[in-house]
């Protein structure tokens, strides 16, 4: 009886060995599998902005390299021109800089046997981004941000919006290369107000030289 006894609790221990897992056998620790979830990069950042362009009445600075004769502090007329030593008139206005290096090089080209030396044109003082602001604000009159704003910048930088203004109806008047204007119409208040919840600023209009923004 007790052979019986012996033998039946040796079957039983095989049996509940069996059921364990591998490492609970072997003495051993499963190793948890790394996490397939990965926190992904953060997408680059980019200006909200476009790149600067040259304005009537901004002021640039053109350097020639190793020509000191040829490095200028130059401001951009009203008509969006300026003249320069062996190249003569420049069409500046609504251009990039990078564009006006190109012009340069091409005006010197014939001024030197070789290659012509590395032309650098950089804003020194963005005077001519202009925008006016009339109506019911508490300062009226041109601003010169030496900066790109958008609408609400523009009209806070005016002082506010008075008591009484309508500000669901600022008209944003844009001048066409044809000379035509063309009105753009915002509404503000809820910005104003601060009832935009997760409001992206981008969504409001950009600002363009020349723009008059109205506040009725």
């Amino acid at each position: 009886m007790m052979k019986v006894l012996v033998r039946v609790l040796a079957v039983a221990g095989m049996t509940a060995a069996s059921a364990l897992p591998a490492a609970a056998q072997t003495g051993t620790t499963a190793r948890s599998a790394p996490s397939a979830a990965r926190t992904a990069p953060s997408p680059a950042r980019t200006s909200q902005f476009a790149a600067y362009r040259i304005n009537p009445g901004d002021e640039i600075e053109v350097y020639v390299w190793g020509e000191e004769r040829l490095q200028r502090t130059i401001r951009v007329l009203p008509d969006g021109t300026f003249s320069f030593p062996l190249v003569g008139r420049v069409d500046a206005a609504g251009k990039l800089p990078a564009e006006l290096e190109a012009t340069i090089s091409r005006g010197l080209a014939s001024q030197f046997r070789d290659q012509v030396p590395q032309v650098t044109v950089s804003i020194r003082t963005p005077s001519g981004y202009q925008i006016s602001v009339i109506g019911k604000v508490r300062s009226p009159g041109s601003l010169t941000p030496g900066r790109y704003i958008n609408v609400l910048d523009a009209i806070f930088l005016a002082g506010g919006p008075t008591d009484f203004a309508n500000t669901n109806d600022v008209v944003i008047m844009r001048k066409q290369p044809g000379g035509a204007m063309t009105p753009i119409r915002v509404r503000l208040t809820d910005w104003i107000r601060g009832n935009v919840g997760k409001g992206d600023l981008s969504s409001l209009p950009e600002m363009q030289s020349g723009d008059t923004v109205v506040v009725p």
